[in-house]
């Protein structure tokens, strides 16, 4: 697959992958330490994580600084929100209410990036998807 694999990781995969990477599919795992393959982690996956780790739903770190360190770890860049990716979201079918992923959908599909997650409800969309 090489260079033309461009990574955007869902929040469960990213977890994963700074956590506890066994629970990642074989070649999931073998793209995250392919050094051709781009590997993106989305400002939505980091409100996401912060969200869920106040309200108790997640025990993870609060520390923002533990983050900067996982996706430095990864060699994965950093993905903002932007007026395209927000507008993307107009077209979007409501076959998932999340809002965290409806955009990172958005964000997949405005950016050409292939989504890493096993939420199938992907699967729905006009999105490149993987998990295998």
């Amino acid at each position: 697959m090489g260079n033309s694999v461009r990574l955007l990781l869902d929040t469960h995969t990213f977890l994963f992958a700074i956590a506890d990477p066994a629970e990642l599919p074989p070649r999931l795992r073998g793209l995250l330490l392919d050094p051709l393959v781009e590997r993106w982690v989305s400002v939505v996956t980091h409100w996401e994580i912060a969200t869920k780790v106040s309200i108790g739903k997640l025990d993870m770190p609060s520390d923002s600084a533990f983050y900067v360190r996982q996706i430095a770890n990864l060699q994965a860049k950093t993905l903002n929100v932007n007026l395209r990716h927000s507008l993307g979201m107009h077209g979007l079918p409501m076959h998932h209410r999340d809002p965290f992923d409806r955009l990172l959908i958005s964000q997949a599909i405005v950016e050409n990036l292939t989504l890493a997650s096993r939420d199938r409800c992907f699967r729905e969309y006009a999105v490149e998807w993987i998990w295998e």
